[in-house]
């Protein structure tokens, strides 16, 4: 068991020599790479948690020859291909995790000889195709979740043949057709359908649900009346459908919500109309009282929303001026853009979606006036969890008191309980992540893009360091955070976990970031400040340089072995090694700047101001070849901040290789 430490580099093909092992647990680390082909020799495993690590490439079919394996969890990782179909010889598998990567492809239908299978978790994928019918040969299975991924068609009646299912969630896909009835004579305590295209009537057969806790079914077609046997025990969201008629009284004891975006409901709920008792009734009210409810409802709309922008423009103070533009922050019009997105995005329809962050998830839409934007929406259950909201609400604040040009630009925001999301600038090109993962896009992205993606990201953090007032540290750059635009300018991005640092107060902190780039004094100061920014910076410039995460690498500095390994070795493959004399200075300042920022000791880190100085000088290391340049080099290259808060570089007396660097 090694699970939640520090670990990094690739994972140990030697670990496929152990065939006795039983249990191999390495999750919550920083391993990167794709998982051994030798590890199928682990004949005698029976756990293998690999999660929330870095790992890339595809599940190796060899693992198939693991037929001991009762637990296979490989989720919060970034694996892409498909599932192999030699997934299905582990007949002894228990429990299969595979959500929270980029898996694509179809659902295979080797996964129904899994029949001792309880627990399958795929969700948070690019799966497509239609769902399963695999799951009829499942009878032990208890929980399912193939949500947010891209699987389309009706819902097969055969999951009722899974008569002990207790969780079934499929939302966020594109499902079609009704809800079979056979499948409400499952056990379910929890059943989740929410954001998909189903229609027809929500079946009477929900009464015999005895056992259900929680009944998702918002953001559908579904049509007609909400059956009086419907008695969910914890939570019931039936909002954005076509549902008309009273609300049964059982279920009045539910919030406003529940029910929100059907527009023909009635009964004894605030904001919904009393139902008529008689047809006679139902008359005088269509004609009468709903235009004068209406009116009202409008009318206390307009003071809300008018209080609400008083408050919102006490709270969050900004120089910004309209000048045309539809969401600026001081003057920013909630209901018309509130409507503008709905619109935009038709109500944050799948269609729309275009990635995910720290929290929430991220549409694309194209305003009326032509503008395209990024809106990231908080979903309803991360609404409910405090941490997420209380980010959520951070971020909208922090980025209406900041302004820089490498810094994402926050045009405006709801954050209003029922419905929450920011409006950022989009990003056309997405994040650094995602165009270092693509070859044809990396290709793109040459050494003097590479460079000045860094010189931006250190633009950024000198200004949230050194020129906001206190100063503010971010607490997690990432590639993730990264955003390119078309021209591959560098934005930084998601500032949920950022925060002012108190010139007053020790700084302490929870353990916040993304494996891999947190500052290793965090695990036991637990104090924040700059340099802990510096630290992931550092990884982020060297991940640039490399085309991938640099964890392997960073063990290895600590050894003599960096000696043997040269500048030009470690650099992106898929790119040639510059011609141009200027772009490899530029590559030796980086990494050197890189290494710098790495040092354990943060007291001997630059600070960012520094590091930014440094490129707008332009004054950069001389090298007559890369491959002459060794890690070791630069790694001991006496870099350091002079009296002047300037950085400076001696000679690291290899033959004149590396020369000084100085601003001085």
């Amino acid at each position: 068991y090694l699970y939640h430490n520090y670990l990094t580099g690739q994972l140990p093909q030697s670990l496929g020599k152990l065939t006795r092992l039983k249990e191999l647990n390495l999750s919550g680390n920083s391993f990167e790479g794709s998982i051994p082909l030798d590890w199928g020799n682990l004949k005698s495993l029976k756990q293998l948690d690999l999660s929330n690590n870095q790992i890339l490439g595809p599940i190796p079919s060899t693992l198939g020859k693991l037929t001991n394996l009762k637990q296979l969890d490989l989720s919060f990782n970034q694996i892409t291909g498909a599932i192999p179909y030699e997934i299905g010889n582990m007949k002894n598998l228990v429990a299969l995790d595979l959500s929270k990567n980029r898996l694509n492809g179809l659902i295979h239908s080797s996964i129904s000889y899994l029949s001792r299978l309880r627990y399958l978790y795929l969700d948070s994928n690019f799966l497509e195709g239609p769902l399963p019918q695999v799951v009829e040969n499942l009878k032990d299975l208890r929980c399912l979740n193939l949500s947010n991924n891209q699987l389309i068609g009706p819902i097969p009646s055969q999951i009722g043949d899974c008569s002990i299912l207790q969780e079934l969630s499929l939302s966020n896909n594109r499902i079609i057709g009704s809800i079979p009835f056979e499948v409400l004579v499952c056990p379910f305590h929890i059943l989740d359908l929410s954001h998909n295209f189903i229609e027809g009537e929500i079946p009477h057969q929900f009464g015999i649900m005895v056992t259900i806790s929680i009944l998702d079914l918002s953001h559908n077609k579904l049509r007609g009346m909400i059956p009086k046997s419907l008695r969910p025990k914890e939570k019931v969201n039936l909002s954005y459908n076509f549902l008309e008629g009273p609300i049964p009284h059982y279920l009045s004891g539910f919030p406003p919500d529940s029910f929100r975006g059907n527009k023909h409901l009635c009964g004894k709920i605030p904001s919904f109309s009393r139902c008529a008792s008689t047809p006679s009734n139902k008359v005088i009210i269509s004609r009468i009282v709903i235009p004068i409810v209406g009116f009202l409802a409008l009318l206390s709309m307009g003071f809300l929303l008018y209080f609400r922008c008083r408050v919102e423009n006490h709270t969050f103070k900004s120089n910004v001026t309209k000048n045309g533009d539809l969401f600026s922050i001081l003057n920013f019009d909630g209901r018309i853009a509130f409507q503008d997105i709905i619109n935009a995005t038709e109500d944050f329809d799948n269609r729309y979606w275009i990635g995910t962050g720290g929290y929430g998830s991220v549409y694309r839409a194209h305003l009326p006036c032509g503008k395209i934007v990024a809106v990231k929406k908080l979903n309803h259950r991360e609404a409910e969890i405090i941490t997420f909201e209380k980010s959520f609400k951070n971020e909208a604040k922090l980025l209406s008191e900041i302004r820089h040009k490498n810094i994402i630009k926050l045009h405006g925001f709801c954050l209003h309980n029922h419905c929450m999301f920011l409006i950022y600038e989009y990003m056309a090109r997405g994040s650094l992540f995602c165009v270092l993962e693509n070859d044809i896009e990396a290709v793109e992205l040459d050494w003097i893009k590479r460079v000045k993606i860094i010189k931006d990201t250190s633009c950024a953090l000198s200004y949230l360091h050194h020129d906001c007032h206190p100063p503010m540290v971010h607490r997690d750059i990432s590639s993730n955070n990264i955003l390119l635009n078309s021209n591959h300018d560098a934005c930084v991005s998601d500032f949920g976990t950022a925060r002012f640092l108190d010139p007053d107060s020790s700084n302490q902190t929870m353990l916040v970031g993304t494996y891999g780039y947190i500052a290793p004094e965090l695990a036991y100061t637990m104090v924040v400040n700059e340099k802990c920014d510096v630290y992931s910076f550092g990884v982020l410039a060297l991940q640039t340089l490399m085309g991938k995460h640099p964890g392997g690498l960073l063990v290895s500095l600590s050894t003599s072995y960096s000696k043997n390994i040269m500048l030009s070795d470690i650099l992106d493959p898929r790119l040639s090694l510059p011609s141009d004399q200027r772009v490899a200075k530029d590559i030796a300042f980086v990494a050197t700047i890189a290494f710098a920022c790495l040092r354990l000791n943060p007291k001997f880190r630059p600070t960012m101001k520094c590091v930014s100085q440094e490129f707008l000088s332009r004054k950069r290391l001389v090298t007559n070849r890369l491959q002459a340049i060794s890690l070791l080099q630069l790694k001991e290259h006496d870099m350091y901040l002079d009296d002047k808060g300037k950085i400076q570089a001696q000679d690291s007396g290899e033959d004149g290789e590396i020369h000084a660097i100085s601003s001085t």
